[in-house]
């Protein structure tokens, strides 16, 4: 039924003008006192052929709209038309071909020049990564309260290295995940381990109980995502301890720092987004738990923050497909 009233709608002034026409002659045969019965018989026949044209112009329309409808699923893979004779119709589809012709001459200059960049900023990451390896080892060789607050400052600039090579990653076209499963305390050990120096920097107590479960998962990027939750944890505690332990199918993560304010929430995993405690001390990118809620989702983990301001932080996070 609406593709019928839209047919009218489209052909609406071709009737207007079949009626106008017919008013006229109606008014010319008024005037000069001739007979309606031929008025009418002409009208009967000009009506009959107007319905037999309109069926078959009506048939061709929705024959068009839902070449039109098919067109529109596949606009990227366009090649050809509905068949027409107005050329002002070619000349709109030639339009259209050149758009979409542009789109993926721009497309294909997106892709190359995103590939060029995610290429640069890998050998950037590796390249930038010696000397901070080189100045761990060095630090390591003195033994003093500057030189640790110095490895500790310089493992922060790897997290903020390792994001940038994290964040370039997510917005290729390709990934490298490797999905296998693995030893899910061997993993958050690892994560501990690497920012051990932290968790002393601040005074804060680690308190590890040992999940028992396999997961199913990308090694390198579920790191990630702890490092991101981890370092959060660290940011915002400033005495009393991180807890991580397994319950009712879920890995928690637990601190007892400023916690979030109950307005933030809702935009946590925002990118950018910093919240009203960040904005305060001006740590925070609005970078972290937008990149680790990104990766989270990417391996089909869910991801879940609970905080009042003042009480901490719970960190929820559920796995696919864990068994014992």
């Amino acid at each position: 039924m609406k593709l019928f009233l839209d047919y009218l709608q489209e052909r609406k002034n071709i009737y207007c003008l079949f009626v106008l026409c017919g008013l006229i002659i109606m008014g010319v045969f008024y005037l000069y006192y001739l007979s309606w019965e031929p008025l009418f018989y002409a009208f009967f026949l000009c009506f009959v052929f107007l319905c037999i044209a309109s069926l078959g112009d009506f048939i061709k329309y929705s024959k068009k709209r839902k070449a039109l409808e098919n067109i529109k699923k596949d606009i990227p893979y366009l090649s050809c038309y509905p068949s027409s004779h107005s050329p002002l119709i070619h000349d709109y589809q030639d339009i259209i071909s050149s758009l979409i012709q542009s789109i993926h001459d721009n497309q294909h200059t997106y892709e190359s020049d995103i590939s060029d960049m995610l290429d640069y900023y890998t050998l950037w990451v590796h390249q930038i990564k010696l000397p901070i390896s080189a100045m761990h080892l060095l630090l390591q060789q003195e033994d003093n309260s500057l030189t640790f607050q110095l490895s500790a400052e310089l493992l922060k600039i790897e997290q903020y290295v390792d994001m940038v090579l994290s964040y370039l990653r997510l917005k290729s076209q390709s990934t490298d995940y490797v999905i296998k499963e693995y030893d899910l305390d061997e993993i958050i050990k690892e994560s501990i381990r690497k920012l051990s120096t932290l968790f002393i920097e601040k005074h804060i107590m680690i308190d590890f109980q040992e999940t028992h479960q396999k997961v199913l998962t990308d090694k390198k990027w579920l790191i990630f995502v702890l490092e991101q939750l981890l370092s959060n944890a660290i940011k915002y505690t400033h005495k009393g301890k991180v807890s991580i332990y397994y319950d009712y199918q879920r890995l928690i993560i637990e601190d007892t720092g400023e916690g979030i304010e109950a307005s933030d929430l809702k935009r946590i995993f925002e990118k950018g987004f910093t919240g009203s405690t960040s904005h305060i001390q001006k740590k925070a990118t609005g970078m972290g738990l937008y990149l680790a809620k990104a990766v989270a989702d990417d391996l089909t983990i869910q991801l879940a923050i609970q905080s009042e301001r003042g009480k901490g932080v719970e960190v929820t996070l559920i796995f696919p497909n864990l068994s014992l």
